[in-house]
Parts: structure tokens; sequence; C-alpha cells
């Protein structure tokens, strides 16, 4: 309510409101707001965004306020009503808040005045965070998620069969060709067999298609522990003395 003295001049009201806390640098504030003017002067509004460094040290603070952005709307004569809907006011290149750390903290806010001559402002402020991350939508971002998930998940039906398979036997991969490329040759065969004690064939065929064998932690071939190398010891010579 603006007065002079005694006579009563009338009221001024402002109602804020925007979309949401969190912005990034580069991206436009729209702003909401309703501005009447029942008084007889001129009023003036305009949004601010404002950035308070608070250093803590040794038990003292100190704060820094100053403004980063601003835009202004048009003159609101006596009598009249204006209406922002969706005002841009775009956020400058700012570093993001720090609200958790016990040395510094960033914070910001947007503040819409009133200028009414002769009188102080209306005011109305509203905190917001700067952050890095640019925000989405939860609708775009929930129809993005659940669209990329159905198209990673979609090759699943063409790629597995509706029934699982066994897997195919060794010897079922193993051409006659590379059989016979890889099978000895007759003095080569004649003597493994002197040295096996056996016909080699079977011997060969016996492991020759079999799985490797399973994983073990314990070593079956343990190394032999190294014998400390023998003492060498001096051996001490006679002396002769000769006697004067």
């Amino acid at each position: 309510m603006i007065s002079c003295w005694i006579f009563t001049s009338g009221p001024v009201s402002l109602s804020v409101n925007i979309d949401r806390k969190g912005y990034c640098n580069g991206e436009v504030i729209p702003i909401y707001a309703e501005i009447e003017n029942c008084s007889s002067r001129l009023v003036v509004p305009k949004a601010t965004i404002y950035q308070m460094q608070t250093f803590l040290a040794r038990g003292k603070t100190k704060t820094y306020r100053q403004a980063v952005a601003s835009v202004r709307g048009n003159h609101i004569p006596s009598g009249s009503s204006d209406s922002w809907n969706g005002k841009a006011l775009k956020i400058p290149p700012l570093p993001p808040s720090v609200l958790n750390s016990a040395l510094i903290r960033v914070e910001y806010s947007l503040a819409v005045t009133v200028q009414i001559p002769g009188t102080r402002k209306l005011r109305a402020e509203l905190p917001i965070v700067i952050g890095t991350i640019p925000y989405g939508g939860m609708g775009a971002r929930s129809a993005s998620v659940s669209s990329r998930v159905s198209r990673d998940t979609s090759w699943l039906t063409l790629a597995l069969p509706e029934e699982p398979e066994a897997p195919p036997n060794y010897a079922d991969v193993v051409s006659e060709e590379e059989f016979e490329l890889h099978s000895p040759s007759l003095v080569q065969s004649e003597e493994l067999e002197r040295q096996l004690g056996g016909p080699i064939f079977a011997y060969i065929q016996e492991f020759r298609f079999q799985p490797p064998p399973v994983y073990c932690e314990v070593d079956p071939h343990p190394a032999r522990a190294l014998e400390p190398p023998p003492q060498l010891g001096w051996l001490a010579a006679p002396r002769a003395g000769l006697a004067l």
C-alpha cells in the first residue's frame, strides 16, 4: 500500500513463479508474473539474477552479492496491470552452485522487483540452482529410456532360438583333411609306440577331442624347492717357521 503522509494512494501487487528451480549456463528462465498497479504512480517491473558468494574462515563469514543478469519490463501506468507469460531471462556463463562446502558457498536467486518512485521497491525473490547437466524433462527422459530399451532388446528375439540346442561334439567340428594333416607319419608313429609302450592311435584318440582340464588354483606339478648351495670353507695351510 502506497501512501504519502495521511493520503493513501493505493496498492501495488506482484505475483511471480517459474517452471523449475535448476538451470544451466546458456538456458533461458521463463518468468511468469502478474503486476497490478492500483496506485497513482508509474511503476516499472524488473527481473534480476543475483549471485551470492559466502566465505567462512576462522569463525567469520563474509558475503559478496552482485547482479549477473537482468531484464526490464514495460512501464505500468496508474490503474493498469501487466502480465509476463514466460518472459525470457538468459543465464550468462556462471560457475555452478556450491551448497555443501564448509568453506565457501555459491548461491543464486531470481528477484523480480517493481520500482515505485518515492518509496521502497516491491520485491519477490526465488532461489535457483545453477548446475552443469541440462534438464530434459521427465516425460522426454522416460520416453527416450523406454525407446532405447526396446531397441536394444529387439535383436534378442531374432538371435535366440525358441528352444536351446546342445553344443556340437568335438569330433563333429574336425574335418577329414584336418585329421589327416595332424596325423603322425609312420616313422613317428613307430617311435612313439616304442616310447609309450602301446599303440599311438589309441593314445591320441583318447585325448584328441577331450575338453581342456578343469581349472584349479593348486599347481599339480609344483616346482621343487631349490636346495641351498653348499657352504665353501677355506683350508688353512700350515705355516713353517725358521729359527735362527
